[in-house]
């Protein structure tokens, strides 16, 4: 009968990590200060973006950057929602590190200097979004320390892995400066719009964001902020970032389909634009402006993200290996 090695060993020179007894996975002393150096860490980040994260707005939000963060994604709910996604990124992130969490244990892990100075970077970035007062700097600031405080403690292998889980973070800030974009955008939709319906035979002529019907009734139909398309880019892009990550095979074919989002976010906002005034003009503005604007949305959403999946199996092809494939079946003997 063979012996099988007791479960309170390890190929680490038989370190005790399981306890017989209680079932339990035990850390030896070195374990235990590594864990509580990354805690006291942790609290210390906590601390300071808490209470000295926000320079601006104090009597709303407090000091705190975390909560005037969370406090804009509740104000842009109510106004059209357009970050209401970013309780969903963190959740999204922690999950990509959960899924490397073996190739994270496996990489060779050392002390690195760089990692040090880009702790340093992010506490001066802190610094001076504080003395800017602009949080969004220092949320930015944040995002580099926690990337940053790994590549310290465990080297340029493990930080590697975690460049993607930190930079996603990114979509967790209110880009609200990207609110200046949506008048553009609400031309550009309105006046592609405009000419795919005249294409089609509704006449329709475009004044400033607002279509109107050149047939009896003169319906006018107005392209507001909501229905710029920011929302549906920001969602889109965000869902495009982590699809691309795990789907292509290379950095720029992540990036390729990465950019792409922003074309195939205007160009469903387009469809949606029109579909409405195609439905205003059959069956009346009621119900255009009313069932139909509040669920196409969701449905010209799918659709992107559909086109998304397919633009994304399109780009990952081996266009060399597909015609290699296609010419052998071609001129092989039957």
């Amino acid at each position: 009968m063979s012996e099988h090695p007791s479960p309170s060993q390890n190929d680490t020179g038989g370190a005790d990590v399981w306890n017989a007894k209680l079932r339990l996975a035990t850390l030896n002393r070195s374990d235990l200060i590594q864990c509580g150096l990354v805690a006291v860490i942790l609290a210390m980040i906590f601390f300071l973006f808490h209470f000295q994260g926000n320079t601006t707005d104090v009597r709303a939000f407090g000091r705190s950057a975390l909560l005037w963060m969370v406090e804009r994604w509740t104000d842009d709910i109510s106004h059209g929602g357009d970050y209401s996604h970013g309780w969903l990124i963190p959740i999204a992130s922690l999950a990509v590190v959960y899924w490397k969490r073996r190739e994270i244990a496996a990489a060779p892990k050392s002390i690195s200097r760089i990692g040090l100075m880009v702790v340093i970077l992010g506490l001066l970035m802190h610094w001076m979004g504080a003395k800017a007062q602009q949080t969004r700097f220092s949320l930015f600031a944040l995002i580099v320390l926690l990337w940053g405080i790994p590549f310290y403690l465990y080297g340029w292998k493990v930080a590697k892995i975690l460049i993607f889980p930190a930079a996603f973070l990114i979509f967790c800030i209110p880009m609200n400066f990207l609110d200046t974009i949506t008048f553009p955008l609400r031309i550009f939709a309105t006046m592609t719009a405009g000419g795919l319906l005249n294409g089609i035979g509704i006449p329709v002529e475009r004044v400033g964001s607002g279509l109107h019907f050149l047939t009896e009734g003169a319906m006018q139909l107005d392209v507001a902020d909501p229905c710029s398309g920011i929302q549906s880019l920001m969602a889109l892009t965000s869902i495009t970032a982590i699809y691309a990550y795990f789907t292509q095979g290379t950095l720029f074919k992540k990036w390729l389909l990465f950019l792409c989002a922003i074309p195939l976010a205007v160009f469903a906002n387009i469809i949606r634009v029109t579909t409405i005034a195609i439905v205003a003009e059959a069956f009346g503005m009621e119900l255009a402006l009313g069932l139909y604007h509040d669920w196409s949305g969701f449905i010209v959403f799918a659709v992107a993200i559909s086109s998304m999946m397919a633009l994304g199996t399109l780009i990952n092809i081996d266009y060399r290996e597909f015609k290699n494939r296609w010419k052998y079946a071609l001129l092989s003997p039957t």
